[in-house]
């Protein structure tokens, strides 16, 4: 059977390759949906931080609400590869983002995996194409499945097909993610970086020229977004905020004040050197702003506030779609 007769509902096994940060969070999201999950990574202390990770992350994904049958216990641990992968009815792949690794993973995927099985890459911002090339079997069934961190709380999945992958495969991959509570988005083409990462490359870029030039610091920019646009992004993304910004016509008259302004030279998207000097105003400031608190504890505040950010987007904007009207 190939992956174009794939049927979501029978897929029970899932395969996780490369247990990083993101890895681990895809793991814990596939347990807490019902799955049974073997991980395979090289390192012999995979195991220990992974568990460790699952159970860390575990009373969030209690409160969001487990799945039947979901369980940590469902976690299983297979170095080898072809091992891994020879049984899997659907592959997420994670190794460090250097394309002539993940290119030689994914062929070693494609190479032993079944022929129904997608294999999902998390890629931040290689093309699926690239990823394929080496692909001898399927190509068609490999696509690029990018989450964010903490993936077990981040609804958003990029999911962005190669010149090789079936339509029928990306809107197959589009049903499963969503059957978690997902929200995939599919990338209609090929782009460096997807879509949401170029976004926040933009805002990065220009963050960096406002620190860089004295302007603000690392915890005043912040600030800027937490309790300015970002509050709106949270519940509508910039276009529909400054559709809202144009009264009664919407975005037709916001165009008509406002679009002059784009061709004043507020912005510099061109990032900026990285020099020592502005590497240290970053790295000390970003400290200064959590001095006393470890990392464990701005994890559990975010974690805190993503579980109850969520609650509140589906009581406000609970027909909020992917790929469709709202």
């Amino acid at each position: 059977m190939s992956a174009e007769n794939l049927n979501i509902q029978q897929i029970k096994h899932i395969t996780v390759v490369g247990t990083g940060v993101i890895g681990n969070g895809w793991i814990t999201r596939f347990l807490a949906n019902g799955f049974t999950v073997t991980a395979s990574d090289p390192d012999p202390s995979a195991e220990q931080r992974t568990r460790e990770a699952v159970a860390h992350a575990w009373p969030y994904m209690e409160k969001m609400g487990l799945a039947e049958g979901a369980s940590k216990n469902n976690l299983y641990f297979e170095p080898d590869l072809t091992k891994a992968v020879s049984e899997a009815d659907f592959i997420q792949e994670n190794v460090p983002e250097r394309e002539e690794l993940k290119r030689k993973v994914i062929a070693e995927i494609d190479k032993h995996a079944p022929a129904a099985t997608i294999i999902g890459s998390s890629t931040s911002g290689i093309l699926p194409s690239t990823l394929q090339a080496d692909c001898a079997n399927h190509p068609e069934r490999v696509m690029v499945a990018h989450p964010f961190n903490p993936v077990y709380l981040m609804p958003l999945v990029e999911l962005v097909g190669g010149k090789k992958t079936s339509d029928s495969n990306l809107e197959k991959a589009r049903e499963f993610y969503a059957s978690m509570k997902m929200k995939p988005l599919i990338v209609q083409q090929e782009i460096e970086g997807h879509i949401a990462d170029r976004l926040m490359e933009a805002i990065w870029r220009e963050a960096l020229h406002i620190v860089n030039d004295g302007v603000a610091t690392t915890e005043e920019v912040d600030a800027s977004i937490v309790y300015g646009p970002g509050l709106r992004w949270a519940l509508m993304g910039p276009f529909l905020t400054l559709h809202m910004g144009g009264g009664k016509q919407g975005m037709r008259h916001l165009l008509e004040q406002f679009g002059p302004a784009l061709k004043l030279p507020w912005t510099k998207l061109e990032a900026p050197e990285l020099t020592d000097e502005l590497a240290e105003k970053v790295i000390t400031g970003c400290e200064n702003q959590t001095e006393g608190v470890s990392m464990e504890k701005l994890e559990e505040r975010r974690d805190e506030f993503l579980v109850e950010l969520q609650e509140l987007l589906e009581k406000y904007w609970p027909a909020a779609t992917m790929n469709g009207k709202l």
